[in-house]
């Protein structure tokens, strides 16, 4: 009899919900590593819902990304009255950033309320971000990003339940012993302040062995047409463009290291992480988030600094194969204890329930 009343009590429902352009993109991808990693919880009930932000359409990555899915992924209208259902069944709100047409209603129907907070603000005066602000005040639960993050929300002192908590993500397996290594990887969108204008001056700037030191450049954006020309006269530089999931990590695997020099007060560091998985160090600039997702063994100068970026070019090339084996090491041991996995986000939502 005991055993079959444990069978029959009710999942508790989690409204999993997360605004988004249509595109997949690092928070798209946190959602469905979640929502997968939690698929197999049978305490649980979750509701995987994008929100369609102001001028949504619906891309190819993530149409197919929420097909594979197990469980089914869902799109809702912002502020809709089908939103509005989604959380009224739900007994946990997990929200992405604390939007308001999520935030108040769940409050408004008593449902318990966890956000994740993506995304850093300003000076805060505007509408939006008041509206923000108070709806994290709302929250019984609050998880950043990372602590750059939390201090432009929160300043200083952390507000009581309030966490930093790397994202969960599916991260690539499969460490390159580092005698197959070779070169750097650059991964971004190429767009103004990301730092690859200034990685490509830098690495001219360098002037290591192209065969020995090569520079792969990965991503897409606006800046294609100049980088193709400023890269074609630097021996060295492949120009690789947009790459899918699994050649992205490969390149990962196969660099010495990752270089990512924005200058845009990163909220966090995905591909970082992603390195960092795969045991290849990064080299960074001190921007926002940036510093804390690539780790204590990155190396480290200021956003847009020429001068600086091509000096730890060199100090990469120049390090010995035993210095560059601990490095990488520790740059993957480091990464296990900050990481947290979908079951940290199940316990988290229980308790929430008992209280």
């Amino acid at each position: 009899m005991k055993a079959a009343q444990m069978d029959s009590k009710p999942r508790l429902k989690v409204a999993l919900v997360s605004p988004t352009m249509g595109g997949y993109g690092g928070l798209e991808a946190f959602v469905l590593a979640l929502a997968s990693g939690l698929a197999a919880d049978d305490r649980l009930e979750v509701r995987t819902v994008f929100k369609r932000a102001p001028g949504f359409v619906l891309q190819h990555e993530l149409r197919v990304a929420a097909v594979h899915m197990e469980s089914r992924v869902e799109f809702a209208g912002r502020a809709s009255r089908e939103l509005f259902g989604i959380l009224a069944q739900a007994d946990i709100v997990h929200v992405q950033n604390p939007c308001p047409d999520v935030v108040f209603p769940a409050r408004l129907l008593g449902k318990k309320l966890l956000v994740n907070v993506i995304n850093h603000t300003g000076n805060g005066r505007s509408l939006h971000e008041r509206l923000w602000r108070l709806g994290l005040r709302f929250a019984h639960r609050r998880f950043y990003i990372s602590e750059f993050v939390r201090r432009t929300w929160e300043g200083a002192a952390p507000w009581p339940r309030s966490d930093v908590v790397f994202p969960v993500c599916e991260l690539a397996e499969g460490v390159l012993p580092v005698t197959g290594r070779r070169g750097f990887a650059f991964v971004a969108r190429w767009i103004a302040n990301k730092g690859i204008e200034t990685l490509v001056e830098a690495y001219r700037r360098a002037q290591l062995d192209p065969v020995q030191w090569p520079l792969e450049l990965m991503g897409d954006g606006p800046l294609r047409r100049k980088i193709e020309q400023d890269a074609g006269a630097i021996p060295g530089i492949r120009v690789l463009g947009f790459v899918d999931q699994q050649s992205k990590a490969e390149a990962l695997r196969r660099s010495r290291f990752v270089v990512i020099p924005p200058d845009t007060g990163e909220d966090f560091g995905l591909v970082a992480i992603e390195a960092r998985n795969l045991g290849v160090p990064c080299i960074i600039t001190r921007d926002g988030g940036l510093p804390e997702a690539a780790g204590t063994e990155a190396l480290v100068c200021e956003p847009g600094d020429v001068v600086g970026l091509a000096g730890l070019l060199r100090q990469a090339a120049s390090m010995s194969e035993e210095e560059y084996a601990a490095r990488a090491g520790r740059t993957q041991s480091s990464l296990q204890g900050e990481l947290v996995r979908p079951a940290f986000y199940a316990e988290t939502y229980l308790a929430m329930a008992r209280r």
